[in-house]
């Protein structure tokens, strides 16, 4: 039985190793492996890799299912042969060429690192249709310098200012010598001076000679600044000077109406200032920073010892609609849609403000039935170029701070209560850096009323869940909140390896409370502005995530998530508002649930509910995702969900959160993705399916595999962009 078994895998890991192959013309082989071999153990292979100009196929456990798919296509003859192919991974053919191309770069690689004297050579090996690529390499030797001569121009300033940078070179003694690091230091330098009113200065004009003659291991470093260029003759030398700003003109379309004062503003470019490369790239970052334009050149005349700057403007697409939509339905048939449209304006007052009006629905519905939810919201907001009431010689760096002044109102209704909601908020968002950016918001108010209140629902609430039905009250809310974002790609599909964490928080009712004395009290014992209470709370959260790259031209993916939340309610209040709470599920949460339709912890879905509208004081959530291309625009995707919803304090049985009965009130789910990748946008469609599922009796909460795709078990969400 055993020789069976063993004879029948190896007739089938032959005919897959055959039928890789099928779509090989004559002459042509696969390449089915490249690696790299050295003779110095103590050196990585690693960073000789990315000059292997052509890479196998990847594979996993030896098969490559999309190769396999590919190879059905036979030559790709017929229609149907192309069409398959395109489903499938196109093999990596042998390219001798390529191959020595590889080999001259990792050497020049070894060379620039300090290497010297190191040779590679490749090893073809053929079986059959296949080749395997072998590069041997032989590592050479490296030199540490043991002195720095330096030979500096002794005219003018300039050795001073040499001398003053000094301190931070990145050439030490007992480092060793490499291409790189003369190249990188040499770069490093001429831009120093370049901010010292060295216009045009370059690292042409360095020099380097080592010498290691002594056979010692070591070398002695002469690094010379010369009077001319790198190709250049003596003959043709000439002091470097310093330079100072001549005329400033800015230009612009005539179409593109703005007031002189806030160009003003935006350059940091003054007559008669010494000429500082840093100051010409922040003033070009601030241009480009306002939403208006679409271009910006800055040109830089010598006249004598001045330097004329001419700054050139060229306006975008002023105004214009967006839209986006967003939906959802679960095996019980519930629908969810939320759309949006938006119109902006990049200059409405003639300084950079940028004005947006925005319309969102959000209705969820069940065909033939009349449950349903509508919420509507309008939303106005315009976004001013610089700090608002702050004094501008504050924020002189390249990226210019921003004033948001926003309002909206919403309209909720519900078979069992209407809502409606004014919003206003006064913010303050920029960035430090190019990673990091904040929001800072000193005010921002929200004013809740609710009406037609469904006196069943009212009392089967207050029976049921008490403790919620707090939130469920008139209320307002005033007080303070903030963001901070690091990322190390903000481009809107990243392409690339990132990470990014996201810390948020929100501080509300303590400056009202310091004039308790002066506000009626309720029949509830809580103070009240215009009859209606004030909330009192605070709430954090906190989301990080990183994203790995790897495959063939890195299109495969693996993308991790964590998010962490929690809000507590205290002084005039005694629950957080409905805004305000959290909830699991939907397109860019808990796949395998709608949202609100699961906690807080194991407690089970509130009935009083037409449609669901699951809410708790913390959250706590972790994904996965791993994406992978399919063909055309098209990418796969296999992700996995972990997480729930809980009170910090309820009456409700499993709904508040304990360390005991944490891991039994964890949703999990898991499912399928496909996207359509169109590089400025994608579009996703998820599918998940519940794998453990917290509201159902205990020790039945696992599903087993046959119900994953039955009633109530899976959704469905459509949305745009990664969900994380």
């Amino acid at each position: 039985m055993k020789r069976k078994v063993l004879a029948y895998l190896g007739a089938l890991a032959l005919v897959w190793a055959c039928s890789t192959t099928r779509s090989l013309r004559d002459g042509e082989y696969l390449l089915r492996e490249s690696k790299i071999v050295t003779n110095n153990p103590s050196f990585s292979t690693s960073e000789l890799a990315p000059y292997i100009n052509q890479k196998p196929n990847t594979y996993f456990a030896g098969v490559n299912p999309l190769l396999w798919m590919y190879s059905l296509g036979g030559k790709g003859e017929t229609w149907l042969g192309r069409f398959i192919q395109k489903l499938g991974e196109a093999p990596i053919i042998y390219d001798p060429f390529k191959v020595q191309e590889s080999v001259i770069g990792m050497e020049n690689h070894l060379r620039r690192t300090g290497y010297y004297g190191s040779q590679v050579e490749s090893q073809v090996e053929v079986k059959g249709q296949k080749v395997y690529v072998t590069y041997y390499v032989a590592v050479g030797k490296r030199y540490k310098i043991s002195a720095i001569d330096y030979q500096i121009p002794s005219y003018g300033t300039f050795r001073q200012d040499f001398e003053e940078d000094l301190p931070n070179t990145t050439l030490k003694k007992g480092q060793y010598l490499s291409e790189n690091a003369l190249d990188q230091e040499a770069t490093r330098s001429a831009q120093y001076f370049r901010t010292k009113g060295y216009y045009g200065f370059t690292k042409s004009f360095y020099a380097f000679e080592a010498d290691t003659l002594a056979g010692d291991g070591k070398a002695k470093l002469k690094m010379e600044i010369r009077d001319y260029a790198l190709g250049d003759l003596p003959e043709s030398a000439q002091e470097h000077r310093k330079y100072t700003i001549g005329d400033i003109t800015i230009s612009r379309p005539e179409k593109l109406r703005i007031r002189q004062s806030v160009l003003e503003n935006l350059n940091m470019l003054r007559p008669g200032q010494l000429y500082d490369e840093k100051e010409i790239n922040t003033t070009y970052s601030r241009f480009a920073s306002v939403g208006m334009l679409s271009g910006v050149n800055i040109n830089m005349t010598p006249v004598g010892d001045k330097v004329d700057c001419d700054i050139s403007l060229r306006n975008g697409r002023l105004q214009g609609f967006k839209t986006s939509l967003e939906a959802s339905v679960n095996s019980t048939g519930l629908f969810g849609v939320s759309p949006q449209l938006s119109y902006y304006h990049k200059n409405v007052f003639h300084g950079g403000e940028i004005l947006n009006i925005g319309l969102k629905g959000n209705f969820q519905f069940k065909p033939g039935d009349s449950a349903y939810s509508t919420e509507v919201s309008v939303s106005s907001s315009v976004r001013f170029p610089k700090a608002l009431g702050l004094p501008n010689h504050l924020f002189v760096g390249p990226y210019i701070p921003r004033t948001d002044v926003s309002a909206s109102f919403s309209y909720q209704d519900r078979p069992e209560y209407q809502r409606t909601m004014i919003s206003t908020a006064i913010s303050y968002t920029g960035r430090w850096g190019s990673r990091l950016s904040y929001q800072l918001s000193p005010f921002q108010a929200n004013i809740v009323r609710l009406f037609n209140i469904d006196s069943d629902f009212y009392k089967s609430l207050a029976k049921s869940n008490p403790f919620i039905l707090n939130a469920y009250k008139d209320h307002l809310d005033i007080g303070v909140g903030g963001t901070i974002y690091y990322t190390t790609d903000n481009s809107s599909v990243p392409t690339t390896p990132y990470h990014y964490i996201r810390l948020g928080a929100d501080l509300s009712g303590n400056v009202v409370s310091m004039f308790n004395r002066y506000m009626p009290v309720n029949a509830s014992g809580q103070r009240t502005i215009w009859e209606t209470p004030y909330s009192q709370y605070v709430r954090g959260e906190f989301q990080a995530g990183k994203v790995f790259r790897f495959g063939y031209r890195d299109l495969q993916a693996l993308a991790l998530h964590i998010m962490a939340g929690a809000g507590y309610a205290y002084g005039n209040s005694a629950s957080l508002p409905i805004e305000k709470q959290f909830y699991s599920g939907g397109a860019m949460s808990m796949r395998g649930w709608q949202a609100r339709t699961i906690g807080p912890g194991t407690s089970a879905m509130l009935e009083e509910f037409s449609i669901p509208s699951q809410i708790g004081e913390m959250k706590l959530e972790a994904n996965v995702e791993y994406r992978f291309p399919l063909f055309w625009k098209l990418e796969g995707a296999l992700f996995a969900d972990v997480g729930n919803i809980w009170d910090i304090n309820s009456e409700i049985d499993g709904a508040t959160f304990d360390f005991k009965t944490f891991p039994e009130a964890l949703g999990a789910d898991w499912g399928l993705g496909v996207r359509v990748n169109l590089s400025l946008i994608l579009i996703r469609v998820d599918a998940g399916m519940k794998v453990h599922d917290p509201a159902q009796a205990e020790g039945a909460r696992w599903i087993a595999p046959s119900s994953w795709l039955t009633s109530d078990n899976f959704a469905f969400h459509f949305g745009v962009g990664y969900p994380f």
